[in-house]
């Protein structure tokens, strides 16, 4: 190891051992001596495919790794001393909602911090393509992070914060939600032909600029309005450019067994791979479906399916609370949604539906057993903003309503849809989660910093401790699957799914993303009760070969690129995905 010959280098050469690097002038031999930018020493390198670690050196040029293994006669314009550490490709977070974060604070300080280098966004909704209204709808919507609009496909999106200085690695999956938005607003209905031709030339034109395939989330309107037979039309224009696909499913609760039925029928119909988020069983009286579950994928897989599942590692979720009522009152965007809840026929049958078991329609409410279940954590209206971090029993308490009138009259009140964090799952099950050697990890959270407009709000501690709290609690203390193991989750089995090339690996010409952490210390910090607090244990971060992270502090470095799809097309020979 590099350390043994710096050693070496300044022992007396008296000694046998050195004879030969020494002239009889007590001068040092002169020959070709290897130099690189970076090399990091004396760690145990994880290379990603789940093979034990080994101690070995990796060095750095550029953006690529170009050497692994014993690098003692090599100089290097850094040296890392890596001794007692862990060294694992970069972490990749198959779901986040940092498309809005990383533009007002391009740093990823709660997730760079954790180890992750490439930020994967489209959960059902996308930053393109955008037509002019669409844009209008989203600068209204602008809350504490405020922003021009200067792209219009998701193509010109990702470049365009490329461009603007990122320190992660991204990329994206093109929204269904917003194809269906593009072409048919807001409504309840089928796509015509001509409309669906529309969403498919969308679809093929997003996966030419680099989407990483296609992307649901069927529980929330205008989503749950599309039929089976829309997704697999989407789904295999993807699949022509080796896209795949990737949903939130149409249920998680009461009809897990069936969502599970519906990503294996356009599993088949199209021939793509298929990836559920944020795996779960929400909801006390489901919670036994997930063996089920579980089967399921696994007799899929066997069958030579390709079906897998990322999950994030706390056993709330959170949403907003149109996730408490049904899609039919949400019909036609927010503004309707607001009227209807405003006429008093329509709030009378809602408060019934709000509080009545169904399973033909997701009801997060009911499935986190109720108000007591509820925790708000982020307001629009800045008189509302003191109620972030009640619970909405307490709220409902304090304004002596019930908990779903006081649902309603939030929404209403705030101008959003309300962020809440709901407690629905089992600890049980998320064990079992990990354990299966398909299922990778998200956040399903924005990429923050603890200071600034972040404060603003509360969020869910999953923003700051997902990866490490995999690394921390269920690996190193409690055991559930070997490091080397997750390490292989959080790096290249999203990375073959992703089909994302030289990355993912510690491998000769693959690019410089590494991580070097401590696994004896690597913890999660953050809580329900005060969430915008860093994870620690990773000493290093590295992404396309520029250090982004030195000795646990952010170097300001924002070194990030597009990680395009498969289909990508360009006319620049020497591009490099």
């Amino acid at each position: 190891m590099i350390s043994k010959w710096r050693i070496f280098m300044t022992a007396s050469c008296g000694s046998i051992v050195m004879a030969q690097a020494c002239t009889a002038a007590n001068e040092p031999v002169e020959k070709n001596v290897p130099t690189y930018d970076t090399i990091i020493a004396n760690g145990v390198l994880y290379d990603g495919s789940g093979s034990p670690g080994q101690e070995l050196d990796i060095a750095i040029d550029g953006d690529l790794i170009v050497a692994i293994g014993e690098l003692d006669d090599a100089k290097a314009d850094t040296i890392i001393d890596a001794t007692g550490r862990a060294v694992s490709p970069g972490f990749i977070n198959m779901l986040s909602w940092g498309p809005e974060s990383l533009i007002e604070d391009g740093r990823s300080l709660s997730d760079i911090t954790q180890g992750v280098t490439l930020e994967v966004f489209g959960e059902g909704w996308s930053m393109g393509p955008w037509t002019e209204k669409m844009k209008e709808g989203q600068l209204k919507s602008q809350t504490n992070i405020q922003y021009d609009i200067k792209w219009s496909t998701l193509g010109e999106y990702l470049q365009y914060l490329e461009e603007r200085g990122v320190s992660p690695n991204v990329a994206s999956f093109v929204g269904a939600t917003t194809l269906r938005i593009k072409h048919l607003g807001f409504e309840d209905r089928a796509p015509t032909e001509e409309e669906l031709k529309a969403m498919q030339a969308d679809v093929a034109f997003a996966m030419e600029e680099g989407a990483m395939g296609v992307g649901s989330s069927l529980i929330y309107a205008p989503a749950f309005y599309a039929q089976t037979e829309e997704l697999i039309a989407l789904v295999d224009t993807a699949e022509d450019y080796g896209g795949s696909y990737i949903t939130h499913m149409r249920s998680e609760g009461a009809k897990l067994v069936e969502g599970v039925e519906e990503v294996l029928e356009i599993a088949e119909a199209t021939g793509a791979g298929v990836e559920i988020y944020h795996l779960k069983a929400a909801g006390q009286e489901n919670f036994s479906k997930m063996d089920t579950v579980l089967r399921m994928v696994n007799a899929a897989r066997a069958n030579g399916v390709d079906i897998r599942a990322n999950m994030y590692t706390y056993t709330a979720g959170s949403t907003g609370l149109n996730a408490g009522m049904p899609p039919w009152v949400q019909e036609g965007g927010y503004e309707a949604w607001v009227e209807r809840m405003k006429d008093p026929k329509i709030r009378e049958q809602l408060l019934v539906e709000i509080e009545t078991p169904t399973d033909e329609w997701e009801n997060i409410y009911l499935a986190s057993g109720g108000a007591d279940g509820v925790l708000l954590v982020g307001f629009r209206n800045p008189d509302l903003q003191p109620l972030t971090g009640k619970t909405l029993a307490e709220v409902a308490a304090m304004r002596g309503t019930s908990p779903a009138e006081t649902m309603i009259d939030l929404v209403i009140e705030d101008g959003s849809r309300v962020e809440a964090v709901y407690f629905m799952m089992s600890e049980e099950n998320i064990r079992k989660q990990i354990a299966q050697p398909w299922v990778s990890f998200q956040s399903d959270a924005p990429t923050l910093a603890p200071e600034g407009v972040f404060l603003k709000e509360s969020v869910h501690p999953r923003a700051y401790g997902t990866f490490a709290r995999l690394l921390g609690k269920y690996v190193r203390d409690e055991k559930i699957i070997s490091l080397e193991e997750a390490i292989r989750r959080l790096t290249s089995l999203p990375a073959e799914n992703l089909k994302i090339e030289d990355r993912g690996l510690l491998k000769k010409s693959y690019y410089a993303d590494i991580v070097v952490f401590n696994p004896e210390t690597i913890t999660d910090y953050a809580t329900f009760e005060n969430p915008h607090q860093l994870s620690v244990g990773v000493d290093h971060v590295f992404v396309n070969g520029e250090q982004v992270v030195r000795d646990g502090v952010h170097t300001g470095a924002k070194p990030g690129r597009v990680v395009r799809g498969p289909g990508f097309q360009s006319n620049d020979e020497d591009y490099r995905k």
